[in-house]
């Protein structure tokens, strides 16, 4: 594995309240595959205390985004509550399909199971996973897809079903934007695989495939109306047993890109199952309703979900 690391001296626009403590950064190559490079951001606060970890994991539907895309205001409550944070990079649809992005997922949870220790002082049996929108999404699928299982999951604004009609049939809310035709969809997108991707630039491919509800089609590499059981594997909600992590779901009830419904179907399945868990609904709230940290109820919920986190992680 490979590194670079250096000490942060947080600013005070964007850390007011960290008052010039240090944290250190460090960058690492997790995993190489088809000539790239994975790459994840490891920071935590200047010590040589053995921390519990939170491997974050960013959004853009699969197609676009990258380990940057972490708020700041975050990422500075998750260091000055004691975590280790772990920004990852995975490989982007539709140049890598669903079964290669979920691998990457799997390495690098392994490797900061097996190597965090040693690197950066994180302790192996205290991680969570948290993510954002298809992080969210990733993040449920971590339940059941890593092992040994997460100690927690966060899910803001994620999906259990990959399948469903809102994403494998025309939305109505992307539909009444300019539609994007076929070869605009190809041109923003390319041939070779990518880890980390524009959002402006490849926006085209992601628009198309919700006009048209080619999604599941172009993400997952296989027809959901031919060949349904081929996401089983690849659907949270169809893999929740009793041993899935303690979930917590965060979700805006007017989110316009991944229905609110999402987080009710999971919660729903949870309970069944007999999985401690808790949806919280954001009244209003749209898709990213976390973005304004004085936001009365993005400061509530996110208050929740650090008192989560250090209950679980404890």
């Amino acid at each position: 594995f490979s590194f670079a690391a250096d000490w942060l001296m947080l600013s005070p626009a964007a850390w007011a309240s960290d008052k010039g403590q240090p944290f250190a950064k460090s960058t690492y190559t997790y995993k190489a595959v088809d000539g790239q490079s994975i790459k994840a951001d490891v920071y935590r606060p200047a010590d040589n205390r053995l921390r519990p970890v939170i491997l974050w994991i960013h959004g853009g539907a699969l197609i676009f985004g990258d380990r940057t895309k972490i708020r700041n205001a975050q990422l500075g409550r998750y260091l000055r509550e004691g975590f280790v944070v772990v920004s990852i990079d995975y490989r982007l649809a539709p140049e890598t399909k669903l079964p290669g992005i979920i691998e990457d997922l799997q390495d690098a949870y392994r490797w900061v199971r097996t190597q965090g220790r040693l690197f950066f002082l994180a302790d192996p049996e205290r991680i969570a996973v948290v993510g954002h929108s298809a992080g969210g999404y990733m993040t449920l699928a971590a339940g059941y897809q890593c092992k040994p299982q997460p100690r927690a999951l966060v899910s803001f604004y994620g999906y259990g079903d990959i399948t469903g009609a809102w994403y494998s049939r025309p939305d109505s809310f992307y539909s009444q934007q300019p539609a994007v035709t076929s070869e605009q969809a190809k041109a923003a997108v390319g041939g070779t695989t990518i880890s980390a991707g524009d959002e402006e630039r490849r926006w085209p491919f992601y628009l198309y495939c919700r006009q048209q509800g080619l999604w599941p089609k172009e993400v997952g590499g296989w027809d959901p109306a031919k060949e349904p059981r081929k996401f089983d594997l690849y659907c949270p909600i169809r893999n929740v047993t009793r041993n899935y992590p303690p979930t917590l779901l965060l979700h805006g009830d007017k989110d316009t890109d991944v229905p609110f419904e999402q987080s009710e179907l999971m919660a729903g399945e949870l309970k069944k199952q007999h999985v401690q868990h808790r949806l919280i609904r954001i009244i209003g709230g749209e898709h990213g309703f976390d973005g304004n940290p004085d936001d009365p109820q993005a400061a509530k919920a996110f208050n929740e979900v650090i008192a989560f986190l250090k209950k679980r992680l404890r």
